[in-house]
């Protein structure tokens, strides 16, 4: 009862957006291939190795989560040339839930 009542806040937000969910089985269900092949990756050469490996499979998924092409989708993040300086607003315009990016990397 402590853990929920401190975290209160955190716990109800699924019930001031309706596109959150109680349960987290669609997000566990969307990476069991991925934790599939962990052992080919258990090793990484380096943090910095791992980091990259996290944030290309969090891509990925994204895509699939939002039906985009992936491998169109990837070519267009790519071609955009973001980097660690953008801000928010121009992060969002790579975002697979844009509509002009689902516009161009539908399936």
């Amino acid at each position: 009862m402590n853990y929920i009542n401190h975290r209160r806040e955190f716990l109800t937000s699924y019930l001031e957006d309706g596109r959150c969910s109680f349960a987290n089985n669609a997000s566990e269900n969307a990476i069991r291939p991925f934790t599939v092949g962990r052992k080919n990756w258990l090793f990484s050469d380096s943090p910095a190795g791992a980091t990259a490996s996290a944030t290309v499979y969090s891509i990925v998924e994204m895509a699939k989560a939002h039906e985009l092409n992936i491998y169109e989708y990837i070519k267009y993040i790519l071609s955009q040339r973001p980097s660690k300086d953008w801000s928010d607003e121009q992060l969002e315009t790579i975002a697979p839930w844009n509509q002009d990016v689902i516009e161009k990397c539908k399936r």
